[in-house]
């Protein structure tokens, strides 16, 4: 499968190895993994920093296999989530960094072609959280509100 914006196939990474249940030598209870989800999200980490952190630092290696929940439901169940999901969230810093850049630079075509395929992504994935309910019919991109949100 090629890549939406590139002229190249995708590459190829590792997977993580097919697990149905939670392996034994993980030092953390189910209730001890969401009290720490918690805990990292009042922290002030985001649910992919979470991921990572459990991960890395106390040696879960899913939450989902331990808890039955993935990390959103957890903070969503506790009203911990984030009002715009943390992808589109990403997409809108990056629009409002490089539409900043281009105001410096306005003859950057490159960076300039870079802006319009970014924006075209905030789009489809406004377009698909609409479809599914987690942003509000009404909610539309526009760079002025993007940098109203960022800041």
């Amino acid at each position: 499968m090629a890549r939406i914006h590139a002229r190249r196939k995708g590459r190829s990474g590792s997977h993580r190895p097919l697990m149905t249940e939670q392996p034994g030598w993980v030092p953390l209870t189910p209730t001890e993994i969401e009290v720490k989800v918690i805990e990292l999200r009042k922290g002030g980490l985001t649910a992919a920093q979470i991921g990572t952190a459990l991960r890395d630092q106390y040696g879960v290696p899913s939450v989902k296999l331990a808890t039955g929940k993935n990390i959103l439901l957890i903070l969503k169940e506790n009203s911990l989530h984030a009002k715009i999901p943390e992808d589109l969230m990403d997409l809108l810093r990056r629009a409002v960094s490089l539409s900043g850049h281009l105001e410096k630079n306005p003859k950057d075509l490159h960076n300039l072609r870079g802006l319009n395929l970014i924006e075209a992504k905030i789009r489809r994935l406004v377009k698909y959280y609409h479809s599914t309910g987690v942003l509000p019919e009404d909610w539309k991109y526009s760079l002025a509100k993007a940098k109203l949100l960022i800041e």
